[in-house]
């Protein structure tokens, strides 16, 4: 017999389907935890259907829960990927009246309810004979996905025009990823690819506000850091200004996203990612509008949870924070500098998060001098000098000649520096004795046989040693080349290269990561295992040949 439920019982799953969430995965919950997590619904308060953006925790609370506690999938994202084979409400009543049946198999109800994800039938095969140049130029179309029709219940947000993937379980685009993927689609010849990108982000901000850190669902709640500017940039290298006026209502609406609260801040206090410091300066941290855990993540969130000795919900914000900061995760972001039960992401007001907003500043008031907005131009010249002064206020170090990130609760440094040092150089906010500074200590600490190494703790995390990644190394190049640098800038290239067509010679694949320390181990550590692809790793080689043509396979 099937049971299908009544229109209010439906309404009830809906409103109480959250509630039901928690208490399954954590017992007990306190009544201002349940109140913080219902009230955060970022679809409501973006104008946007709430069917068309609930993320799949909350479209079948109990049932999602069941599934990923259960490990019922070895990698959490497989089931928020998943699509409803009928409608979600139905769907979850049949698993409450069916789950203590005799013989109840979880994992055959969601193969029978569920369209899980598939990987690609046109497996792509690496040609040895290619030289790593011709490899990467042949990925494109392997990892570019074309517009589809996506049903109400899919958690894939709809994009209007072509995109390119990372590659591997990623099968969604991803914000700052994609910057540096287009940096080889550039030197690749396909900038109408670029444009549909970035038109793509254009409309997820015309939609939901903001770009999220994905176009799922789940990722709605958050974004990553915000390159969009440097995006506009690359479709008018020698007039940056005019693509700035032409994407203008977008930029600032974007900004408006990361600065959401701050006309109203109290010094001392934060809303959502903007804090008001004691002196009256604004500066951002990265955040969540949620505070539940990741669906994609939803097990290990649970796991952490329970091992640290603060207040569930503020754990689950922090990690959010984390994965919204792209260093998913890191030990920036621990208190005690090595565990995860410790995060306090959102206690930190990150250094390469606040250079990147200087430089939207900066587009935002190119843009408008462009279209002759006096009054625009002269506010966000502005706020571009006030944030320049809060940067090298907080977060220099006079002592150890780097930038670190500051704790604002605590009012002082976190003392855990890492290669986001070098992003103060890469928007240009750095003097040059400065940048001279931060080019030693970073060859002193940072620089290692492969290239630059994440930060130098080796915590488990894959946002740590010996880690290193294709943008934090293009974010070394172009901050050094643009402080004069250059032997320096070369010489991370050439190390970074050199492990990158190693592993390519003896693999045929570009990977998400790279072992940049010993060059006989695999990159490891975070969530899941290395993805190979791998558009990020791509973009900045390519981006790095072209700039170094020494460098290109013989």
């Amino acid at each position: 017999m099937s049971f299908y439920p009544t229109l209010s019982q439906r309404r009830h799953f809906r409103l109480k389907g959250i509630a039901a969430v928690l208490c399954l995965a954590f017992g007990a919950f306190t009544e201002a935890v349940l109140a913080d997590t219902i009230a955060i619904r970022p679809a409501a308060s973006m104008g946007v259907s709430a069917v068309s953006v609930t993320p799949p925790s909350e479209l079948y609370p109990a049932l999602f829960a069941a599934v990923q506690m259960g490990h019922v999938f070895k990698d959490g994202k497989t089931f928020a990927d998943a699509i409803p084979k009928g409608q979600p409400s139905v769907i979850a009543a049949l698993y409450k009246h069916e789950k203590n049946r005799p013989g109840f198999k979880l994992a055959d109800f969601v193969q029978q309810h569920f369209d899980l994800p598939q990987d690609r039938k046109d497996v792509y095969v690496s040609d040895r004979s290619q030289s790593l140049e011709q490899h990467i130029a042949g990925l494109w179309t392997h990892l570019t996905q074309q517009p589809a029709e996506v049903g109400l219940a899919s958690p894939l947000l709809p994009l209007p025009q072509p995109y390119v993937v990372p590659g591997g379980r990623f099968r969604e685009v991803y914000y700052w990823d994609s910057y540096f993927t287009m940096l080889g689609l550039l030197q690749n010849g396909k900038p109408q690819l670029i444009r549909a990108m970035v038109d793509n982000f254009g409309s997820l901000i015309d939609r939901y506000g903001h770009i999220p850190n994905g176009n799922r669902t789940y990722y709605l709640s958050r974004s990553q850091p915000p390159f969009y500017y440097k995006m506009v940039g690359l479709l008018s290298t020698e007039d940056k200004a005019g693509a700035y006026a032409r994407y203008l209502p977008q930029l600032r609406r974007e900004y408006g996203f990361w600065m959401d609260g701050a006309s109203t801040l109290k010094p001392g206090s934060a809303h959502r990612r903007v804090v008001a410091l004691a002196d009256g300066s604004l500066l951002n941290r990265y955040f969540d509008d949620r505070a539940v855990p990741r669906d994609e993540s939803f097990a290990e969130d649970v796991k952490v949870a329970q091992q640290s000795k603060r207040p569930v919900a503020q754990v689950y914000r922090d990690l959010r924070a984390g994965a919204e900061s792209g260093w998913d995760f890191s030990s920036r972001w621990f208190a005690d500098g090595k565990s995860l039960s410790t995060i306090e992401t959102t206690a930190i007001l990150p250094v390469d998060l606040n250079s990147l907003m200087y430089g939207l500043e900066n587009a935002i008031r190119l843009g408008c001098e462009r279209v002759q907005d006096l009054a625009c131009s002269k506010d966000f010249t502005q706020r571009a000098e006030r944030r320049l002064l809060a940067v090298q206020k907080y977060f220099w170090d006079e002592v150890a000649g780097n930038y670190v990130d500051y704790q604002w609760i605590k009012q002082q440094s976190t003392a855990r520096p890492s290669a986001a040092t070098l992003y103060p150089l890469f928007v240009g906010i750095a003097n040059p004795v400065q940048a001279v500074r931060v080019g030693q200590w970073v060859k002193n600490k940072l620089l290692k046989p492969s290239g630059i190494v994440t930060t130098t703790v080796d915590s488990g995390q894959q946002w740590d040693a010996p880690n290193g990644w294709a943008p934090l190394q293009w974010i070394a190049v172009d901050g050094l080349n643009r402080y004069g640098q250059h032997a320096m800038a070369h010489d991370i290239a050439t190390r970074w290269m050199s492990k990158v067509q190693q592993v390519y010679a003896v693999s045929g694949k570009l990977v998400e990561k790279y072992n940049v320390i010993d060059s006989n181990i695999d990159a490891g550590g975070g969530e899941y295992a290395l993805q190979d692809g791998f558009g990020w790793t791509n973009g900045v080689a390519m981006q790095l040949m072209t700039l170094y043509p020494e460098l290109k396979q013989p």
